[in-house]
């Protein structure tokens, strides 16, 4: 609050005060005057009196706002407990006593305040030898933080100190911290680091400490190797390697190899690896690893076991017969010192070798039924070279399946008719030939795909099916034959001889009475179709 204001609300507490102390009757208070009283906890205020057997009591604040707790009457002894103390019960407090016409009255003041019992201290990261490192000594939820002050001590030396004089313009509990930043030295390991606050409130200051042994780390130094008795070996020898590296704390030591996709294989958790019996694939890279918590170190050796090349496998995946349109991984080694250069070739038709690839793993992907063949695989070095063979199949399902009729698929009686079924696949596939009927269907005896009708028949009449079939898939084709029967074995009453007979049924009694009119009017001379109408009537 502004500083003119604060001296006249200090003026009028203090009269105030003055005013509470006057009385008639004689008041003891406890504790005297003055409460320091901790955020969370509890207070009591008593305010008792001897000159009265039955006295009463009143409580209220300054400002007349709420007391914030409870009152309790005993006697002549009445308390005020606030519990879970909290920044509304900081207030001046005034205790009433009443007695017959008398009356006395006492003031209380209660001050509240934060201090937690732990202080923590945090590294901006693990102290290093000759590493700068900032170290944070932190005081969680203070209040009134203006009356704090945190120091640093360093093997019983202050070494860095803060307060926090200007006041808060809102009651609140705060963090506070300080720090330091300095760059460890090996004398500094197992010093003992001193976080302190003071906390200056009445009746006498507050005060917290935190103390931590300095555990001060250097990184590992760069490990030595040394092999016995070499590092270019022959096939069954047996190799000793022993690996060594500085730091606190020390190092733990381990040993790896390096393999071909760039990975490490973790060999041993020892200084020293020992290989018995050496052979081809032993040669290659080995790292030895200097690990502590601050840093990693390491350093690499390679070691040659010499071979000439020789064993060179293939191995195919997902496997060397496979469905079109899938991919295939083909990979070769091939065992030798140097290590052999793999190549890939596949077999052409007049026996020779279309180079493909120098990478240790073909891979085709997408296949395609011209993709078969045999691909070879050969390891080679200047020693000489080894060659390993292997087929790959493609296979694919069905496909551009043909089913015809000739010469047509309507035909007549007696006339001959081949059903053909034919497949584009290469290789062939199974065809089966089929007449579909309710009953059953019927296997027809086919000569390559080609099934001869002679002297078809209203029978043959319906549908033929084809299935290609292979391990890979199936695909049906089918077509409908019709079958029409020769003009001279029509029915008899057939239905245009019916429609001329229903004619003629109307036409001859048409024709009667045309000619008995006509006799009619050559008598008379001539004919009115009126006239005759009327003799009828």
């Amino acid at each position: 609050m502004p500083r003119n204001i604060a001296v006249i609300f200090g003026a009028s507490n203090m009269l105030w005060m003055v005013f509470a102390v006057s009385q008639g009757v004689k008041v003891e208070i406890f504790p005297e005057s003055k409460i320091i009283a901790q955020i969370g906890g509890s207070a009591s205020l008593t305010c008792s009196t001897t000159d009265c057997e039955s006295p009463s009591f009143s409580w209220r604040t300054q400002m007349d706002s709420p007391l914030y707790g409870a009152v309790s009457n005993e006697g002549t002894k009445s308390t005020l407990l606030m519990d879970s103390v909290s920044f509304r019960n900081e207030n001046s407090y005034l205790c009433t006593v009443f007695c017959g016409a008398s009356k006395g009255e006492r003031g209380f003041e209660v001050e509240i305040f934060s201090f937690p019992e732990d202080l923590e201290i945090h590294w901006s990261s693990l102290p290093e030898v000759g590493k700068p490192v900032t170290v944070k000594c932190l005081v969680p939820d203070v209040y009134p933080a203006e009356k704090l002050e945190i120091r640093l001590l360093k093997d019983n030396h202050s070494v860095a100190t803060q307060d926090f004089l200007e006041p808060m313009d809102v009651k609140s509990q705060e963090t506070k911290s300080l720090e330091f930043t300095f760059t460890p030295t090996e004398e500094d390991i197992g010093k003992a680091l001193v976080c302190q606050a003071t906390l200056d409130i009445a009746p006498e200051p507050q005060i917290r400490t935190t103390t931590e042994k300095m555990q001060v780390y250097i990184s590992p130094e760069d490990p030595v190797i040394s092999v016995n008795p070499s590092t270019s070996l022959q096939e069954g020898d047996s190799v000793m390697m022993t690996c060594t590296s500085e730091g606190l704390p020390a190092p733990q030591i381990s040993w790896s190899k390096k393999l071909d996709n760039g990975n490490q294989q973790l060999l041993s958790g020892n200084a020293t690896l020992t290989l018995i019996a050496m052979r081809m694939e032993d040669s290659g890279i080995y790292v030895c690893e200097g690990v502590n918590p601050v840093g990693t170190n390491r350093k690499e050796v390679k070691l040659t076991v010499q071979v000439a090349p020789s064993d060179t496998t293939i191995s195919v995946s997902p496997s060397s017969t496979l469905e079109e349109g899938s991919s295939v991984n083909m990979t070769c080694s091939s065992d030798g010192l140097p290590a052999p250069k793999i190549v890939w070739s596949k077999k052409l038709r007049d026996e020779t070798l279309e180079r493909l690839s120098e990478n240790t793993t073909l891979t085709l992907t997408s296949t395609k039924i011209e993709d078969s063949g045999v691909y070879v695989c050969e390891g080679i070095n200047l020693a000489g070279r080894s060659r390993k063979e292997v087929e790959l199949i493609i296979q694919a399902a069905p496909k551009d399946l043909q089913l015809t009729a000739f010469p047509s698929e309507s035909v007549k009686e007696g006339d001959t008719v081949i059903i053909s079924c034919t497949c584009g696949n290469v290789p062939p596939t199974l065809i089966t030939l089929k007449k579909k009927a309710e009953t059953g269907d019927t296997v027809l005896k086919s000569t390559d795909g080609a099934y001869t009708i002679h002297r078809a028949r209203l029978a043959d009449a319906g549908v033929y099916e084809c299935e290609s079939k292979n391990e890979v898939g199936l695909q049906l084709r089918s077509i409908t034959l019709d079958v029409k029967g020769r003009e001279g074995n029509k029915d008899y009453f057939s239905s245009e001889l019916l429609v001329l007979y229903c004619a003629s049924s109307l036409i001859i009694p048409a024709i009667g009475m045309i000619i008995y009119f006509a006799r009619k009017a050559n008598m008379k001379g001539s004919y009115s179709l009126v006239d005759a109408q009327k003799s009828k009537v």
